[in-house]
């Protein structure tokens, strides 16, 4: 038997603005608003406001706590200072992503982890099960939190409107505890879209009233509410991964060419360290598929599961892949065979619908925000 979504807390507001809805990880989310290139143009330009309320929160706290998320995932918790917060993944014994996270260094002993909102449930439970003999907690703060994201050039002056928090000294991957538009917030400095921006975690009950307060200093900067569908072209163009398309359990973080999160130098052990240890190797002698980018020459879109062929042989296949509204032209991620992985590759195409259509291979990102 099915069940029902999950609503956030800005439900009946989404609604409120005719936001087309859509069922995504067991969430009602909003889509778009009206169209999905404005709201992706707007965040490259000026600024979008996101409801990022179905992220996944796992607080876990304790005088072990900074061991035990050192032992339970592949960076090296002990060495997140405190306000910051660090990309890492969590994976099986064999190596296999279980999901990418972040983890924020909320005090001493206090750590807040951010899982994918289809993946929330199941970090929780791996987290709960690896947890045992250390002195620390497991908590799920799922229903503790709605998150808000401003994203774009100008967030840092919409967000100066409303808070009186040090956004200058807030470094890119930092949070500090502060109040915006009489909110308490965690403030991050964080995002998914490739450009400057902050996301918020508040309590549920203030999330309309953090929502409204944000639209009103934003109206002077162009920003507008923005839905998931340009939260994924805007991820794209950045070549930033999504979980279930460039990351699976059926790849190590090096297989995904991010073996960098993966930190052997810590102390102790930690869980798939020695498949990880034969991946790093492989990836040495036997270099695994290479995740490139591709811009098509044409206009057919690829699509995620598309077949990437040259010399009329299958050398890869699309993992992501939608029309790009900054390059004006359709985009895609793919994991090829490392002869082919070089920028400039010639006679590389995506057979789409039996139809091998010429691309070009480029280097990841295919767009970076101006510092």
């Amino acid at each position: 038997m099915s069940t029902a979504p999950r609503l956030t807390a800005l439900d009946a507001l989404h609604r409120s603005l005719g936001a087309t809805m859509t069922d995504f990880a067991g969430w009602d989310m909003p889509l778009r608003y009206a169209s999905e290139r404005d709201e992706h143009n707007a965040v490259r330009t000026r600024a979008g406001l996101f409801d990022l309320s179905h992220m996944g929160e796992i607080t876990v706290t304790g005088p072990e706590a900074a061991a035990f998320l050192s032992y339970a995932l592949v960076g090296n918790i002990a060495t997140v200072g405190n306000g910051r917060a660090r990309y890492t993944m969590i994976v099986q014994e064999d190596g296999g992503i279980v999901d990418d996270l972040i983890v924020y260094r909320l005090g001493e002993t206090e750590y807040m982890v951010v899982a994918n909102a289809g993946n929330a449930q199941i970090v929780l439970d791996a987290l709960t099960g690896r947890v045992g003999g250390f002195d620390a907690e497991v908590r799920d703060d799922r229903d503790a939190y709605a998150l808000l994201a401003v994203q774009g050039p100008e967030s840092p002056a919409i967000m100066k409107a409303v808070t009186d928090a040090d956004l200058d000294g807030l470094k890119y991957y930092a949070g500090l505890p502060g109040t915006v538009a009489g909110v308490p917030a965690l403030i991050a400095r964080t995002g998914y879209t490739g450009e400057d921006g902050f996301e918020l975690f508040v309590a549920p009950e203030h999330a309309e009233q953090l929502w409204r307060a944000l639209t009103e200093a934003g109206a002077p900067h162009g920003l507008i509410p923005c839905g998931l569908s340009c939260r994924d072209t805007l991820r794209l163009e950045a070549g930033m991964p999504l979980y279930g398309h460039e990351l699976t359990t059926a790849l190590t973080p090096f297989d995904a060419g991010l073996g960098r999160v993966v930190k052997f130098e810590k102390e102790g052990d930690f869980v798939g360290r020695e498949a990880l240890t034969a991946a790093a190797e492989r990836a040495e002698t036997a270099p695994p598929r290479k995740l490139v980018g591709l811009i098509a020459e044409g206009r057919r879109v690829p699509r995620a599961g598309f077949p990437v062929v040259a010399d009329g042989k299958v050398i890869g296949e699309v993992t992501s892949g939608a029309p790009s509204p900054t390059l004006g032209k359709p985009i895609a991620m793919a994991y090829v065979d490392a002869a082919f992985a070089a920028p400039g590759t010639e006679g590389v195409g995506v057979d789409i619908r039996g139809t091998h259509e010429p691309h070009e291979v480029v280097a990841l990102p295919f767009y970076k925000r101006q510092k």
